[in-house]
């Protein structure tokens, strides 16, 4: 405790450049609590180190300084992986490699700043940490939302942990979503900045939040769905997806795993439903043009009930879209899936850059409508996602006509053996828990994994190998809170939070200033 005092004290004196590159450093050391290092004790740390910090600014312009280089060292580490993508167009990109990503984490940063501003007009104490951590979750639900929206790497995700421990603690976002998990995690590592009783308190908060946890993953787990899945990892270099002289070679792989793959289906349950998943942008050619590719696909998947196919496909107009293909034949498909959360340079060019920077061939691809849910006879009806969608949170089901499994196509081959692809798994992991349903994801290469209902990993396919893996899905659990409610839930708890901590409410309803 003493020495805590003693840091304490030493921050709170600091001013000017000190202040600023004290809170970059403890920016950066947080970044070690998000997958895949998951190091949250650093969080006890930082946390209570940006409070002192803006308790020390003289007003609310330096509080903001103060937490744009925090937030800004927090996104270039928890980010760096962003560099990996434009080393693949390296020859036409290269000068875009030191800017990249300090810009993209400057502009996040901002998202940071604005709530320890306005956390400095609280009082200090329990009052400032409560209006922190209100306001640092109203302004990441901004972040899904502003532009096209960034919600990369939300605090919540740092209880993603692999294995049983991570499934445990999971278990609330069934409630609250991830973003209300951001607000616990802000609050539980305020505590050692607000005296032993705080931190009696927040020992205690998570020890009802783990035995919860043990109490929801230990009930009786729900029948399964009877179907069986073979997800499909070509592992193909990103740099071969678009070239015509390898595109033979890359589609006869995703052909001769999948009769690998259909073959250990029958073998493992025969006469049950099979599904197989391709992942995004798999085919490299146009699966909804292009007959014969149509036929060799389903000549490889016979006897399978589907063949989920990530491919481009174009409309009446030329237009190209970011596809998810169900098909049931070879010349038939139970529907069609456009990704419609698109990535900013990567998928589109964003309308008010002045100049276009844009990592795939031609104009860039088309927006689709929103979540769907596809049908497929004989089947339980699924809802698909496309890579990068699966960091919005309620944001990926179609909640009108509730799938009973989901199906997230990806292509990480993009970010390399890096931390990105490992918390793009970790998003995925969080859809399946908030909204109650079995998940099974396909990367050409990354991570192909397969969560039940309640986040258990099911099985997956290690980055860099050409390999498939048969799931049998198991069964939905009824909807979620938070699959009814979606980002209102975190979003009243926020504002309620930030509400305490101003002491607006009193008695019969009189607003007060604090």
């Amino acid at each position: 405790m003493n020495r805590l005092a003693g840091l304490h004290g030493k921050l709170l004196g600091l001013c000017g450049w000190r202040a600023d590159l004290a809170a970059f450093g403890f920016g950066v050391l947080a970044a070690a609590a998000l997958p895949p290092v998951f190091a949250i004790p650093v969080l006890l740390i930082s946390v209570p180190a940006l409070l002192t910090l803006i308790d020390g600014a003289p007003g609310p312009l330096v509080a903001f300084r103060r937490g744009f280089w925090f937030g800004w060292g927090n996104f270039l580490v928890g980010l760096y992986w962003i560099t990996e993508a434009i080393l693949v167009e390296a020859a036409r990109y290269w000068w875009l490699v030191p800017l990249a990503v300090p810009a993209l984490a400057a502009l996040m940063a901002l998202f940071v700043a604005v709530p320890c501003a306005l956390a400095r007009l609280g009082a200090p104490g329990w009052r400032r940490a409560a209006l922190l951590a209100g306001c640092w979750v109203l302004s990441d639900l901004a972040r899904q939302f502003v532009g096209t929206g960034f919600p990369w790497n939300p605090w919540g995700s740092v209880w993603a942990m692999p294995g049983t421990l991570g499934t445990v603690f999971l278990q609330p976002a069934a409630w609250v979503g991830v973003h209300g998990m951001t607000l616990a995690t802000l609050l539980l590592a305020a505590t050692p900045a607000l005296g032993r009783y705080f931190v009696a308190a927040g020992a205690v908060i998570l020890g009802a939040w783990a035995g919860y946890g043990v109490y929801r993953t230990g009930r009786i787990a729900p029948p399964p769905a009877g179907i069986e899945v073979v997800l499909v990892q070509g592992n193909v270099p990103q740099g071969d997806k678009w070239d015509p002289a390898t595109a033979r070679t890359v589609f006869e792989r995703y052909l001769a795993l999948t009769r690998k793959g259909v073959a250990e289906a029958q073998q493992a349950a025969p006469g049950a439903p099979i599904a197989v998943v391709w992942p995004e942008s798999a085919s490299p050619y146009w699966v909804g043009q292009d007959a014969n590719a149509r036929a060799a696909i389903w000549q490889a998947a016979d006897p399978a009930d589907v063949a989920i196919i990530g491919s481009v496909r174009f409309d009446q107009n030329r237009r190209p879209f970011n596809s998810l293909f169900a098909l049931t034949g070879p010349n038939s498909a139970a529907g069609i899936y456009d990704k419609w959360h698109l990535v900013p340079f990567g998928e589109f060019a964003p309308s008010w850059m002045p100049f276009a920077v844009q990592l795939v061939p031609g104009a860039g691809f088309a927006f689709g409508s929103g979540p769907k849910t596809i049908h497929v006879e004989g089947l339980p009806p699924f809802g698909g996602f496309i890579c990068y969608e699966a960091i919005y949170s309620a944001q990926v089901v179609d909640e009108a006509d509730r799938p009973a499994w989901l199906v997230n196509i990806t292509n990480d081959a993009w970010f390399g053996n890096s931390s990105g692809p490992r918390q793009h798994l970790a998003a995925a992991r969080f859809r399946a828990v908030e909204e109650g349903l079995p998940l099974v994801r396909a990367a050409n290469t990354g991570i192909t994994a397969a969560f039940d209902a309640y986040g258990n990993e099911l099985g997956r396919l290690a980055p860099n190998e050409a390999a498939e893996m048969v799931v049998a899905v198991p069964g939905k659990l009824p909807p979620t809170p938070f699959s009814r409610q979606g980002l209102v839930i975190p979003a009243l708890l926020a504002l309620a939070t930030c509400g305490t901590a101003l002491r607006l409410i009193r008695k019969r309803g009189v607003l007060k200033p604090n």
